[in-house]
């Protein structure tokens, strides 16, 4: 495999909704946004990018099959290769791994990747039914099985394995609303606390709408380049590139029904003792074992012995509150059954900033910094692409650049993850940036 690097992103404004776009305009401003922070003029791109791939997650949003075709063509891409990526809430980071592989493989030296989903086009409920969609119609949609449902039973087998508590759910909305207030592109830029989360609407005990992501419209946009695509991109803009090198890529995948998945060992990390999950039923419904083994893979690949401290942040998958503790012990940042005190020390917090509470491990790694989904919006097959283009922004240290704004700038950031996650742990990703330059 040859070393991939992620040359530029892109993101639209995520919103609940963009009347003022179709898809395609929305998805060049992610575009335009590629090309104008490397300097790079459409004409150029158009000879130099030699294939794209493009995700969107469902078809019934925009009630247009084809749509990838559609948006290349507006981009100035066509006749060059293109295909489409989908896998649930996972898509974007599906896409972002599609792209990589292009490169990595040699096919191509310099690909973009763009997704998209224009959410707003239907009613909640419906959207609700349609994300419904992928769980399986024949066994558990037909007995009521829309995600928030899912994901409350799934938190409350957390709560009496473990003990988490309600407080530490509100936590995570917190840290990650009140990071977004500096997020300019975040749909939902707020600064609560616990009390506003738990007297929200409630959705399924114990989740409130403020422990829940929005629907929204957005786009996002991801450039990849060899080094000898570097070179091309370099010497057509005059400009040097600060790139962001790919340095693990992980997956995972587990059946869709959890009653399905088969219980066993705990698949340890390096940093992590069997004796520690001698008496755990492993996954029940508690883990999500596609997110342990995208994260062995990843770090394997990046050679990261011990995440918490080798990782200087982590954009994850907070479709809900309960997810982002769910995966910190997925990720291996603290040992099944300790997420809630994990969000509890303030480790994933951001460090400086005033959340209102006591948190005494402030700092340590956050995750989230760019507010997650919860804050900045779910445009499904955008979101895995936004963590990404946030992920090189911290990376390259340009966050005040983009942001206008240093307030989200981690100091010295080197290495990051960003992780993406489909349906109860369908699909999972995980992907390791490093500062390239």
């Amino acid at each position: 495999m040859r070393d991939v690097f992620v040359v530029s992103g892109g993101v639209s404004k995520f919103a609940k909704a963009r009347p003022d776009r179709t898809f395609q305009p929305m998805v060049k401003e992610a575009y335009d946004y590629v090309l104008q922070d490397i300097g790079l003029e459409f004409k150029q791109a158009a000879e130099l990018i030699e294939g794209s791939t493009a995700s969107y997650f469902s078809d019934h949003f925009g009630r247009q099959l084809m749509g990838g075709a559609m948006t290349t063509d507006y981009l100035g891409l066509c006749p060059k290769h293109n295909k489409r990526i989908e896998g649930g809430g996972a898509t974007g980071g599906l896409n972002f791994q599609a792209g990589w592989e292009s490169v990595a493989s040699g096919r191509f030296d310099i690909v973009l990747t763009y997704g998209w989903e224009t959410m707003s086009h239907v009613n909640t409920w419906k959207g609700n039914e349609f994300i419904a969609l992928a769980s399986d119609v024949s066994f558990d949609y037909p007995v009521g099985g829309f995600y928030s449902g899912y994901y409350a039973m799934m938190v409350t087998r957390h709560m009496k394995e473990y003990g988490t508590t309600v407080e530490q759910l509100g936590l995570v909305s917190v840290k990650n609303h009140n990071n977004a207030f500096y997020n300019p592109y975040a749909q939902k830029r707020m600064k609560i606390n616990i009390e506003d989360v738990r007297n929200s609407e409630m959705v399924a005990w114990p989740l409130t709408m403020l422990d829940i992501c929005t629907m929204s419209d957005g786009a996002a946009a991801v450039l990849f380049a060899s080094e000898e695509g570097m070179k091309k991109l370099e010497k057509a803009t005059g400009n040097t590139i600060k790139p962001t090198k790919v340095v693990g890529v992980g997956g995972g995948m587990d059946a869709m029904r959890m009653a399905d998945r088969p219980h066993g060992k705990v698949p340890l990390l390096p940093h992590e003792n069997a004796e520690d999950y001698k008496n755990l039923k492993y996954p029940g419904v508690h883990s999500f074992r596609s997110g342990r083994n995208a994260s062995i893979e990843a770090y394997k690949m990046a050679g990261i012995a011990d995440p918490i401290n080798e990782l200087d942040f982590i954009e994850l998958h907070d479709a809900y509150t309960s997810s982002e503790i769910q995966t910190y012990e997925d990720m291996g940042l603290c040992k099944y059954g300790e997420g809630g005190g994990f969000v509890e020390s303030g480790a994933p917090f951001m460090p400086g900033l005033d959340y209102g509470y006591k948190l005494p491990e402030q700092g340590k790694i956050p995750v989230n910094p760019s507010g997650g989904l919860i804050a900045c919006g779910h445009p499904v097959g955008a979101t895995g692409l936004m963590q990404a283009v946030f992920g090189h922004w911290q990376c390259q240290g340009t966050i005040d650049k983009h942001f206008g704004d240093k307030t989200l700038q981690i100091k010295d950031c080197n290495r990051g993850a960003i992780h993406s996650h489909a349906g109860t742990g369908t699909y999972v990703t995980v992907s390791i940036l490093e500062k390239g330059f």
